[in-house]
């Protein structure tokens, strides 16, 4: 039995669950968030959510766990949700934003201009003597990071002299050059 699975979500006050259809439905004060789901059963009960698969078929054990982290991510989120922040290390990186449209000059002989869903709130911080730093705030786990894996894609820390773009917190293991 899966370790994640069987432990039931406990639902928080202000959130309420709905299950409808193969589709789960989350509502807070941040928002609302709705899910499919196939292959488990999930059940709302005593302020509780309760995630069960019928047999152990390889599909209904792949998606035991999957499910309730997806529910767990999505309580989460439309109460407190989910918040990264990048940061630009490098000379003349710079981020700024207008609106939803986040222009960054990284290096190249262009600036890139991405804009970012409306879900996802964006803000850019940039002090004299401290790196660029980009901040992204949503309560949808997964296009969060995926808004953040796309901002860091452009140019990833490089090993050498560490610049790029990465987590704030990440540390990037750096090798020693052709003089060592």
């Amino acid at each position: 039995m899966s370790r994640i699975g069987k432990s039931p979500v406990v639902i928080p006050a202000g959130v309420t669950v709905e299950v409808a259809n193969g589709i789960i439905t989350v509502k807070g004060k941040n928002g609302q968030l709705t899910q499919e789901f196939s292959d488990v059963t999930v059940t709302v009960e005593d302020g509780q959510v309760q995630v069960d698969r019928s047999s152990d078929h390889k599909d209904q054990r792949a998606k035991h766990g999957l499910y309730r982290s997806l529910i767990n991510n999505m309580i989460i989120g439309v109460t407190d949700g989910f918040t990264k922040s990048l940061e630009l290390v490098g000379v003349g990186y710079r981020a700024s934003n207008q609106g939803q449209k986040l222009d960054l000059a990284l290096g190249y002989s262009h600036n890139i201009v991405l804009e970012i869903a409306s879900e996802v709130v964006l803000e850019t911080i940039s002090e004299k003597g401290k790196n660029p730093i980009v901040k992204l705030t949503s309560i949808d786990k997964q296009l969060l990071g995926q808004v953040a894996a796309k901002i860091r894609g452009f140019r990833k820390p490089e090993p050498y002299k560490g610049k790029g773009v990465k987590y704030v917190g990440e540390v990037v293991r750096r090798k020693a050059g052709k003089s060592a």
